[in-house]
């Protein structure tokens, strides 16, 4: 079951910087819409995964997700969340981004960044810009434009063919999408999806597909399945080679970066 949220509706934001705290049930989802400020999605608990006409990008507790102004985007969780969004207005962040980017970012967040954005979802929406809550924004504003990026986003192509063939891979992760077999359902030669490939995501097919059986995987393994049933339904022969290739994207292993402490 998919349960449609409303989206807020702010003419301005009463602050430079605005929270959100939201409670999501599994399914959620926004129809596709844009602010005219910057958005920082953040959730406490469980998967946030926001869409966009040129990739998606996946954000589990450790992780968050900018999403530029003006970008037409969708939101929706698999699971239960705890969402924390900040709504930034671009001016506030120039001195501090210069350019602000033009693509969704997923970003690590650190124990310091946590516990900041927890802090300031606490405040009044009217807050005292020029007494202490106004210092508190400045130090966070710091501590988020600085936070390295994670690769958590997928990006899609803009080629028809292209985008036809990762839709394919991402209603069946699982499934065995060999080079050759994409490469005839294309109608181009290995070399030629190979090299168009590339350029038109940054990744090779081998890395596109890797990062896709992950990032479908972290909803399941957030809500508590087993590495083994989720190894082997994102097509891995073992659960050796899949908490390796987890390990390789995310730093950690499943057992590590889905524990408790792991969330502190």
């Amino acid at each position: 079951m998919t349960i449609p949220r409303a989206i807020p509706d702010l003419a301005a934001l009463p602050r430079p910087v605005f929270a959100r705290a939201e409670s999501l049930a599994a399914g959620s989802w926004t129809h596709p819409h844009s602010h005219d400020w910057v958005q920082f999605s953040y959730a406490v608990r469980g998967v946030l995964e926001i869409r966009t006409r040129r990739g998606s990008h996946m954000a589990p507790p450790q992780r968050a997700i900018w999403i530029p102004a003006g970008l037409p985007h969708e939101v929706m969780t698999s699971g239960p969340a705890e969402q924390r969004s900040l709504y930034i207005d671009p001016a506030a962040l120039a001195p501090l981004w210069g350019t602000a980017p033009a693509r969704c970012r997923v970003v690590e967040v650190t124990p310091l960044a946590r516990e900041l954005v927890l802090a300031f979802t606490r405040l009044p929406g009217n807050y005292d810009e020029h007494g202490a809550p106004g210092r508190l924004v400045g130090v966070l504003l710091d501590e988020l434009v600085a936070l390295p990026e994670a690769g958590l986003s997928l990006p899609l192509p803009a080629d028809s063919r292209l985008a036809a063939l990762c839709e394919t891979m991402l209603d069946a992760p699982g499934e065995d999408h060999s080079l050759p077999r994409l490469a005839a359902r294309a109608g181009m030669s290995d070399r030629t999806l190979t090299r168009l490939f590339r350029a038109e995501t940054g990744l090779s097919l081998r890395e596109w597909r890797q990062r896709a059986r992950m990032l479908a995987a972290l909803p399941e393994l957030e809500r508590g399945h087993g590495v083994t049933a989720v190894a082997l339904e994102m097509g891995y022969d073992s659960t050796s080679a899949f908490i390796a290739a987890f390990r390789q994207l995310m730093g950690r292993t499943p057992g590590e970066f889905f524990s408790p402490a792991a969330r502190e």
